[in-house]
């Protein structure tokens, strides 16, 4: 069977891992963060979080990762939820500058 060359991205705030991996042609986004053991590499983090995550290849964001089927040299980023909504932690900061 053919193989393609990716990656797969995740990061923390003091931390990021890219994960080189050959995988079959036809895999999809969702199954190559499943082969890259993210868990493995971020035993802090809940291991359900990258099985739910949002996805994006180089910036941007997959619609359909389950069905995305990737090409060689593709880049697969997990993306992190977000802690606090930007538009609170701006007026958050604005507040506090006055």
């Amino acid at each position: 069977m053919a193989e393609i060359d990716i990656e797969v991205a995740f990061a923390l705030p003091g931390r990021q891992r890219i994960i080189p991996l050959r995988v079959p042609l036809g895999t999809s986004a969702r199954q190559a963060v499943a082969l890259a053991d993210l868990p493995g590499h971020f035993p802090e983090v809940d291991p359900a979080t990258f099985a739910e995550a949002d996805l994006g290849l180089f910036g941007r964001r997959l619609r359909e990762p389950d069905a995305h089927r990737l090409r060689a040299g593709d880049r697969v980023e997990v993306y992190r939820p977000l802690i606090i909504d930007p538009k609170a932690a701006r007026q958050a900061r604005a507040a506090a500058r006055r």
